[in-house]
């Protein structure tokens, strides 16, 4: 089978497309035949050397495809199954840039036919991050109405995590408000479904934002908590949720303690790779769900433009998220 690894890290030079052997289904495993790929942040940061490596490496944590082989112990999934994977290289050395991927069951998860593989591989890391932030405050599972008379605000709705967060929780019930940086990106976080969008970079972003809910938004999904610590403390409620995942404009956050400790808010950090297996399984199975809905989509129509790249150009792919690329990035292996 074909592959992208990498044996160094360093730049996007580092990755090679190379043949490899086919992987088997092993107990509780199965093999997934890729048909397309995600391409997230993680994956140049890890491939630049935020972590160290041992050996060969595939990157890619998101994918979407058709069941190839199934393992000993697997009854929930059959060969021909179309699916869509999470967290496929976390803990393994082969992700999903390859044509074939042995992975645990439980990482593989029913995409209907309504869905499209470019769907099922645009979800994964940043579908299941939105889940965790959404769940961070005062719901522990997301569904038809699970956040009902809720209002979340979204900070950069335009972006791969905001988008699926808008997605989700318009699902739930919830009244979304989103921060953008530009009109083109307001178009954006518009067609994903929030209801109300704020250009920061114009007029009192608190005062557009507090306009819609006079008594503070109930959960906040951050990307920029160093930049935007001050407004979240204005546009919060009391006993809200600021839930953070990122660490965009700036590494340290610093809070006024009297007036954050007034308003009785929750600060939610959240990171996939240690997030516990049954807060991992309770957003397969959400997101599922709402892909069973029809609720969630992909492309310019639901707010995430496409990047197609072919898999022997990865390292372009891996530029175009490190360089910003607004959407989701794809690799196509079919």
């Amino acid at each position: 089978m074909r592959a992208i690894v990498y044996s160094e890290t360093g730049t996007s030079s580092v990755l090679r497309l190379v043949e490899r052997p086919e992987p088997v289904a092993g107990p509780g495993e199965v093999v997934v035949r890729v048909i397309r790929a995600g391409v997230n942040p993680t994956d140049w940061k890890f491939r630049s050397g935020i972590a160290a490596i041992d050996d060969e490496v595939s990157p890619g944590q998101d994918g979407a495809g058709t069941v190839e082989a199934v393992g000993p112990g697997v009854d929930n999934l059959a060969v021909g199954d179309r699916v869509w994977l999470a967290m496929a290289q976390h803990g393994r050395p082969y992700g999903t840039a390859v044509e074939l991927t042995a992975q645990p069951a439980n990482h593989v998860a029913p995409l209907p036919d309504t869905a499209s593989f470019d769907l099922g591989a645009a979800l994964g890391v940043p579908f299941i991050t939105a889940h965790r932030l959404l769940t961070s405050g005062t719901v522990e599972r997301l569904a038809p109405g699970a956040l009902a008379g809720q209002t979340v605000l979204v900070a950069g709705g335009a972006g791969a995590v905001g988008n699926a967060a808008i997605q989700l929780a318009r699902w739930a019930g919830a009244a979304v408000v989103t921060t953008v940086s530009s009109p083109e990106k307001a178009a954006l976080a518009s067609a994903a479904g929030a209801q109300h969008v704020v250009n920061y970079r114009e007029g009192d972003p608190a005062a557009a934002i507090l306009a819609v809910a006079p008594e503070g938004v109930d959960l906040v999904a951050e990307v920029a908590p160093a930049a935007n610590a001050l407004l979240d403390l204005a546009v919060t409620r009391v006993h809200g949720t600021v839930a953070i995942y990122a660490n965009n404009g700036g590494n340290e956050l610093v809070l006024p303690i009297r007036e954050t400790y007034s308003k009785n808010l929750r600060f939610q950090f959240t990171i996939l790779y240690t997030l516990a297996e049954p807060l991992l399984q309770a957003a397969i199975q959400d997101i599922t769900a709402a892909l069973t809905d029809n609720a969630l989509g992909a492309g310019e129509e639901a707010g995430l433009p496409l990047h197609h790249f072919d898999l022997s150009k990865t390292a372009d792919a891996h530029d175009a998220v490190e360089g910003g690329a607004v959407g989701k990035v794809l690799l196509d292996l079919a």
